[in-house]
Protein backbone atom coordinates (compact mmCIF):
# COMPACT_ATOMS: atom_id res chain seq x y z
CA UNK A 1 0.00 0.00 0.00
CA UNK A 2 1.14 3.51 -0.74
CA UNK A 3 2.13 5.50 2.31
CA UNK A 4 -0.18 8.47 2.66
CA UNK A 5 2.25 11.36 2.94
CA UNK A 6 -0.46 13.96 3.48
CA UNK A 7 -2.70 13.58 6.51
CA UNK A 8 -5.09 16.41 5.63
CA UNK A 9 -7.00 17.16 2.45
CA UNK A 10 -8.96 20.06 0.97
CA UNK A 11 -12.71 19.50 1.00
CA UNK A 12 -15.89 21.54 0.54
CA UNK A 13 -18.59 21.16 3.18
CA UNK A 14 -21.67 22.79 4.61
CA UNK A 15 -22.30 22.98 8.36
CA UNK A 16 -26.03 23.72 8.38
CA UNK A 17 -29.11 23.57 6.17
CA UNK A 18 -29.78 26.38 3.71
CA UNK A 19 -27.37 29.06 2.57
CA UNK A 20 -26.94 27.89 -1.03
CA UNK A 21 -23.46 28.50 -2.48
CA UNK A 22 -22.52 30.87 0.34
CA UNK A 23 -23.16 28.03 2.82
CA UNK A 24 -20.28 26.03 1.31
CA UNK A 25 -17.04 26.18 3.29
CA UNK A 26 -13.51 25.28 2.17
CA UNK A 27 -11.87 23.21 4.90
CA UNK A 28 -8.86 21.04 5.62
CA UNK A 29 -10.00 17.70 7.06
CA UNK A 30 -8.33 14.31 7.65
CA UNK A 31 -8.09 11.95 4.67
CA UNK A 32 -10.69 9.23 5.34
CA UNK A 33 -9.65 5.63 6.01
CA UNK A 34 -11.40 2.91 4.01
CA UNK A 35 -13.54 0.62 6.17
CA UNK A 36 -14.29 -3.02 5.43
CA UNK A 37 -15.31 -3.51 1.76
CA UNK A 38 -14.37 0.10 0.89
CA UNK A 39 -11.71 1.65 -1.34
CA UNK A 40 -10.01 5.01 -0.85
CA UNK A 41 -9.88 7.07 -4.03
CA UNK A 42 -7.72 10.00 -5.01
CA UNK A 43 -10.46 12.05 -6.65
CA UNK A 44 -9.85 13.03 -10.28
CA UNK A 45 -13.36 14.29 -11.05
CA UNK A 46 -16.70 14.67 -9.31
CA UNK A 47 -20.05 15.72 -10.66
CA UNK A 48 -22.94 17.65 -9.14
CA UNK A 49 -26.62 16.67 -9.26
CA UNK A 50 -29.71 18.64 -8.17
CA UNK A 51 -30.12 16.25 -5.25
CA UNK A 52 -26.89 17.68 -3.78
CA UNK A 53 -28.22 21.23 -3.27
CA UNK A 54 -31.72 19.94 -2.47
CA UNK A 55 -30.22 18.04 0.49
CA UNK A 56 -28.52 21.26 1.59
CA UNK A 57 -31.97 22.90 1.50
CA UNK A 58 -33.17 20.21 3.91
CA UNK A 59 -35.41 18.07 1.67
CA UNK A 60 -33.86 14.84 3.02
CA UNK A 61 -34.15 15.66 6.73
CA UNK A 62 -33.77 13.82 9.05
CA UNK A 63 -32.27 10.96 6.99
CA UNK A 64 -29.94 12.75 4.55
CA UNK A 65 -27.30 13.88 5.05
CA UNK A 66 -26.51 11.63 7.99
CA UNK A 67 -24.23 14.09 9.76
CA UNK A 68 -23.26 17.75 9.61
CA UNK A 69 -20.81 19.07 8.53
CA UNK A 70 -21.44 17.27 5.23
CA UNK A 71 -19.15 16.93 2.22
CA UNK A 72 -21.56 16.84 -0.75
CA UNK A 73 -21.71 15.00 -4.07
CA UNK A 74 -22.09 11.29 -4.84
CA UNK A 75 -20.47 11.02 -8.31
CA UNK A 76 -16.74 10.34 -8.27
CA UNK A 77 -14.00 9.05 -10.57
CA UNK A 78 -10.43 8.53 -9.44
CA UNK A 79 -7.55 6.23 -8.61
CA UNK A 80 -7.60 3.61 -5.87
CA UNK A 81 -4.87 4.50 -3.36
CA UNK A 82 -5.83 2.17 -0.51
CA UNK A 83 -8.13 -0.83 -0.11
CA UNK A 84 -10.07 -1.78 3.00
CA UNK A 85 -10.32 -5.25 4.48
CA UNK A 86 -12.27 -7.72 2.34
CA UNK A 87 -12.02 -5.84 -0.97
CA UNK A 88 -11.79 -8.44 -3.75
CA UNK A 89 -12.04 -6.69 -7.10
CA UNK A 90 -9.79 -3.63 -6.83
CA UNK A 91 -6.18 -2.93 -6.04
CA UNK A 92 -4.03 0.15 -5.54
CA UNK A 93 -3.52 1.94 -8.86
CA UNK A 94 -6.86 0.95 -10.42
CA UNK A 95 -8.81 3.72 -12.17
CA UNK A 96 -12.46 3.56 -11.16
CA UNK A 97 -15.81 5.36 -11.02
CA UNK A 98 -18.11 5.07 -8.02
CA UNK A 99 -21.48 6.09 -6.65
CA UNK A 100 -21.24 7.39 -3.08
CA UNK A 101 -24.28 7.29 -0.80
CA UNK A 102 -26.59 10.26 -0.26
CA UNK A 103 -26.21 9.79 3.49
CA UNK A 104 -22.45 10.32 3.49
CA UNK A 105 -21.58 11.99 0.14
CA UNK A 106 -17.89 12.90 0.03
CA UNK A 107 -16.96 13.62 -3.61
CA UNK A 108 -16.20 17.34 -3.14
CA UNK A 109 -12.78 16.52 -1.71
CA UNK A 110 -9.30 15.43 -2.74
CA UNK A 111 -9.93 11.89 -1.43
CA UNK A 112 -13.12 9.89 -0.92
CA UNK A 113 -14.07 6.41 0.25
CA UNK A 114 -16.44 4.30 -1.86
CA UNK A 115 -18.13 0.97 -1.21
CA UNK A 116 -16.76 -1.79 -3.43
CA UNK A 117 -20.33 -2.80 -4.40
CA UNK A 118 -20.94 0.69 -5.92
CA UNK A 119 -17.59 0.89 -7.77
CA UNK A 120 -16.75 0.02 -11.38
CA UNK A 121 -13.47 -0.12 -13.32
CA UNK A 122 -12.77 2.81 -15.65
CA UNK A 123 -10.87 1.90 -18.85
CA UNK A 124 -8.31 4.37 -20.26
CA UNK A 125 -10.65 5.23 -23.18
CA UNK A 126 -13.06 6.88 -20.71
CA UNK A 127 -11.83 10.09 -19.07
CA UNK A 128 -12.39 10.77 -15.37
CA UNK A 129 -14.77 13.64 -16.21
CA UNK A 130 -16.82 11.48 -18.60
CA UNK A 131 -17.05 8.70 -16.00
CA UNK A 132 -17.90 11.09 -13.15
CA UNK A 133 -21.13 12.10 -14.89
CA UNK A 134 -22.48 8.55 -14.89
CA UNK A 135 -23.31 7.38 -11.35
CA UNK A 136 -26.40 9.36 -10.32
CA UNK A 137 -27.67 10.67 -13.67
CA UNK A 138 -26.66 7.71 -15.85
CA UNK A 139 -27.93 5.09 -13.40
CA UNK A 140 -31.20 7.00 -12.96
CA UNK A 141 -31.77 7.10 -16.72
CA UNK A 142 -30.83 3.41 -17.00
CA UNK A 143 -33.16 2.35 -14.19
CA UNK A 144 -36.06 4.47 -15.53
CA UNK A 145 -35.82 2.83 -18.94
CA UNK A 146 -34.95 -0.77 -18.10
CA UNK A 147 -36.86 -1.34 -14.85
CA UNK A 148 -39.72 1.16 -14.81
CA UNK A 149 -40.40 1.50 -18.57
CA UNK A 150 -39.42 -2.07 -19.52
CA UNK A 151 -37.21 -1.05 -22.46
CA UNK A 152 -34.69 -3.67 -23.58
CA UNK A 153 -31.51 -1.73 -24.42
CA UNK A 154 -30.39 -4.42 -26.87
CA UNK A 155 -33.32 -3.45 -29.12
CA UNK A 156 -35.13 -6.80 -28.86
CA UNK A 157 -38.30 -5.61 -27.11
CA UNK A 158 -41.56 -4.38 -28.66
CA UNK A 159 -41.45 -0.79 -29.89
CA UNK A 160 -42.37 1.78 -27.27
CA UNK A 161 -43.09 5.48 -27.51
CA UNK A 162 -41.10 7.33 -24.86
CA UNK A 163 -41.35 10.99 -23.82
CA UNK A 164 -38.31 12.49 -22.06
CA UNK A 165 -38.79 15.89 -20.40
CA UNK A 166 -35.83 18.23 -19.75
CA UNK A 167 -33.90 16.11 -22.24
CA UNK A 168 -30.83 18.36 -22.36
CA UNK A 169 -30.08 18.00 -18.64
CA UNK A 170 -28.00 15.43 -16.77
CA UNK A 171 -30.47 12.54 -16.58
CA UNK A 172 -32.30 13.57 -19.76
CA UNK A 173 -29.30 13.58 -22.08
CA UNK A 174 -28.37 10.05 -20.97
CA UNK A 175 -32.01 8.89 -21.18
CA UNK A 176 -32.35 9.97 -24.83
CA UNK A 177 -29.19 8.10 -25.83
CA UNK A 178 -30.04 4.95 -23.86
CA UNK A 179 -33.65 4.89 -25.11
CA UNK A 180 -32.43 4.95 -28.70
CA UNK A 181 -30.36 1.79 -28.04
CA UNK A 182 -33.72 0.12 -27.41
CA UNK A 183 -36.58 -0.21 -29.87
CA UNK A 184 -38.10 3.19 -29.04
CA UNK A 185 -39.51 6.30 -30.65
CA UNK A 186 -38.30 9.23 -28.52
CA UNK A 187 -40.11 12.54 -28.15
CA UNK A 188 -38.14 15.01 -26.05
CA UNK A 189 -38.69 18.44 -24.51
CA UNK A 190 -36.04 21.12 -23.91
CA UNK A 191 -35.46 24.84 -24.32
CA UNK A 192 -35.27 26.36 -27.80
CA UNK A 193 -31.46 26.75 -27.65
CA UNK A 194 -30.99 22.99 -27.11
CA UNK A 195 -33.29 21.59 -29.82
CA UNK A 196 -30.44 20.75 -32.23
CA UNK A 197 -28.37 19.34 -29.36
CA UNK A 198 -31.16 16.94 -28.31
CA UNK A 199 -31.80 15.91 -31.93
CA UNK A 200 -28.08 15.17 -32.14
CA UNK A 201 -28.43 12.78 -29.18
CA UNK A 202 -30.91 10.79 -31.27
CA UNK A 203 -34.37 12.10 -30.31
CA UNK A 204 -36.96 11.52 -33.09
CA UNK A 205 -39.08 14.56 -32.19
CA UNK A 206 -38.12 17.56 -30.06
CA UNK A 207 -40.52 20.06 -28.50
CA UNK A 208 -39.64 23.52 -27.17
CA UNK A 209 -41.28 23.39 -23.75
CA UNK A 210 -42.23 27.08 -23.96
CA UNK A 211 -44.44 26.65 -27.07
CA UNK A 212 -48.13 25.66 -26.70
CA UNK A 213 -47.40 22.16 -28.14
CA UNK A 214 -44.41 21.77 -25.86
CA UNK A 215 -46.36 22.86 -22.79
CA UNK A 216 -49.13 20.39 -23.72
CA UNK A 217 -46.48 17.65 -24.28
CA UNK A 218 -48.28 16.59 -27.46
CA UNK A 219 -46.26 14.47 -29.89
CA UNK A 220 -45.88 16.16 -33.33
CA UNK A 221 -46.68 12.79 -34.95
CA UNK A 222 -49.72 12.27 -32.73
CA UNK A 223 -48.30 9.36 -30.72
CA UNK A 224 -49.40 8.42 -27.22
CA UNK A 225 -46.58 7.67 -24.81
CA UNK A 226 -46.06 4.25 -23.23
CA UNK A 227 -43.72 5.84 -20.70
CA UNK A 228 -42.55 9.30 -19.73
CA UNK A 229 -39.09 9.77 -18.21
CA UNK A 230 -39.94 12.93 -16.31
CA UNK A 231 -36.79 14.93 -15.57
CA UNK A 232 -38.41 18.38 -15.41
CA UNK A 233 -40.42 19.74 -12.48
CA UNK A 234 -43.83 21.35 -11.98
CA UNK A 235 -45.77 19.60 -14.75
CA UNK A 236 -49.16 18.48 -13.36
CA UNK A 237 -50.56 14.98 -13.84
CA UNK A 238 -53.47 16.50 -15.80
CA UNK A 239 -51.01 17.51 -18.56
CA UNK A 240 -49.55 14.01 -18.85
CA UNK A 241 -52.75 11.99 -18.62
CA UNK A 242 -54.28 12.71 -22.08
CA UNK A 243 -50.91 12.01 -23.75
CA UNK A 244 -50.45 8.53 -22.28
CA UNK A 245 -51.29 5.23 -23.97
CA UNK A 246 -53.96 3.16 -22.09
CA UNK A 247 -51.34 1.57 -19.80
CA UNK A 248 -48.89 4.45 -19.97
CA UNK A 249 -46.84 5.53 -16.98
CA UNK A 250 -45.01 8.65 -15.88
CA UNK A 251 -41.71 7.86 -14.15
CA UNK A 252 -40.88 10.83 -11.95
CA UNK A 253 -37.30 11.24 -10.71
CA UNK A 254 -38.09 14.15 -8.32
CA UNK A 255 -40.50 12.79 -5.70
CA UNK A 256 -42.89 15.38 -4.21
CA UNK A 257 -45.92 15.40 -1.94
CA UNK A 258 -48.34 16.24 -4.77
CA UNK A 259 -47.00 13.27 -6.74
CA UNK A 260 -47.53 10.92 -3.81
CA UNK A 261 -51.14 12.14 -3.63
CA UNK A 262 -51.59 11.56 -7.38
CA UNK A 263 -50.20 8.04 -7.03
CA UNK A 264 -52.61 7.33 -4.17
CA UNK A 265 -55.62 8.60 -6.16
CA UNK A 266 -54.60 6.52 -9.21
CA UNK A 267 -54.37 3.42 -7.05
CA UNK A 268 -57.73 4.07 -5.38
CA UNK A 269 -59.48 4.66 -8.72
CA UNK A 270 -57.79 1.63 -10.35
CA UNK A 271 -56.41 3.87 -13.10
CA UNK A 272 -54.34 1.94 -15.66
CA UNK A 273 -52.32 5.10 -16.25
CA UNK A 274 -49.80 5.34 -13.45
CA UNK A 275 -47.38 7.78 -11.87
CA UNK A 276 -44.27 6.03 -10.57
CA UNK A 277 -41.75 7.63 -8.21
CA UNK A 278 -38.24 6.43 -8.92
CA UNK A 279 -35.45 6.39 -6.37
CA UNK A 280 -32.18 5.30 -7.94
CA UNK A 281 -30.76 2.05 -6.59
CA UNK A 282 -27.08 2.07 -7.64
CA UNK A 283 -25.54 -1.23 -8.74
CA UNK A 284 -21.93 -1.76 -9.82
CA UNK A 285 -22.97 -4.00 -12.74
CA UNK A 286 -25.18 -1.25 -14.17
CA UNK A 287 -22.42 1.31 -13.73
CA UNK A 288 -20.03 -1.11 -15.42
CA UNK A 289 -22.50 -1.47 -18.31
CA UNK A 290 -22.70 2.32 -18.77
CA UNK A 291 -18.91 2.70 -18.67
CA UNK A 292 -18.62 0.05 -21.40
CA UNK A 293 -21.16 1.92 -23.55
CA UNK A 294 -19.06 5.09 -23.21
CA UNK A 295 -15.91 3.13 -24.12
CA UNK A 296 -17.68 1.72 -27.21
CA UNK A 297 -18.89 5.17 -28.30
CA UNK A 298 -22.57 4.24 -27.83
CA UNK A 299 -23.10 6.68 -24.95
CA UNK A 300 -21.48 10.01 -24.29
CA UNK A 301 -21.27 12.27 -21.27
CA UNK A 302 -21.82 15.80 -22.48
CA UNK A 303 -19.94 18.17 -20.19
CA UNK A 304 -21.68 21.50 -19.56
CA UNK A 305 -18.78 23.03 -17.64
CA UNK A 306 -15.76 22.13 -15.54
CA UNK A 307 -14.90 23.85 -12.26
CA UNK A 308 -11.92 23.51 -9.92
CA UNK A 309 -12.78 22.33 -6.40
CA UNK A 310 -11.51 25.72 -5.19
CA UNK A 311 -14.51 27.24 -7.00
CA UNK A 312 -17.11 24.58 -6.19
CA UNK A 313 -19.58 27.41 -5.47
CA UNK A 314 -19.69 28.20 -9.21
CA UNK A 315 -20.79 24.62 -9.96
CA UNK A 316 -23.41 24.89 -7.20
CA UNK A 317 -24.84 28.11 -8.70
CA UNK A 318 -24.85 26.60 -12.19
CA UNK A 319 -26.77 23.52 -11.03
CA UNK A 320 -29.33 25.53 -9.00
CA UNK A 321 -29.91 27.74 -12.06
CA UNK A 322 -31.27 24.61 -13.77
CA UNK A 323 -30.14 25.26 -17.34
CA UNK A 324 -27.02 23.11 -17.60
CA UNK A 325 -26.61 21.18 -20.84
CA UNK A 326 -25.35 17.78 -19.76
CA UNK A 327 -23.17 17.40 -16.66
CA UNK A 328 -21.38 19.88 -14.39
CA UNK A 329 -17.93 18.56 -13.39
CA UNK A 330 -15.79 19.55 -10.39
CA UNK A 331 -12.08 18.67 -10.35
CA UNK A 332 -9.60 18.89 -7.44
Amino acid sequence: MKAMAVKLMHAVQYNSYGGGPSGLKHVEIPIPTPKKDEVLLKVEAASINPVDWKLQKGVGRPFYPRNLPHTPACDVAGEVVEVGQGVQNFKVGDEVVAALTLATGGAFAEYATAKECFTATRPPEVSAAEAAGLPVAGLTAHQCLTEAAGVKLDGTGPQKNILITAASGGVGHYAVQLAKLGNTHVTATCGARNIDFVKGLGADEVLDYKTPEGAALSSPSGRKYDAVIHCATAIPWSTFKPNLSPNGKVIDISPSLSNWLTMAVNKLTFSKKQLVQLMVNPKAENLDYLVKLVKEGKLKTVIDSRHPLSKAEDAWVKSIDGHATGKIIVEP
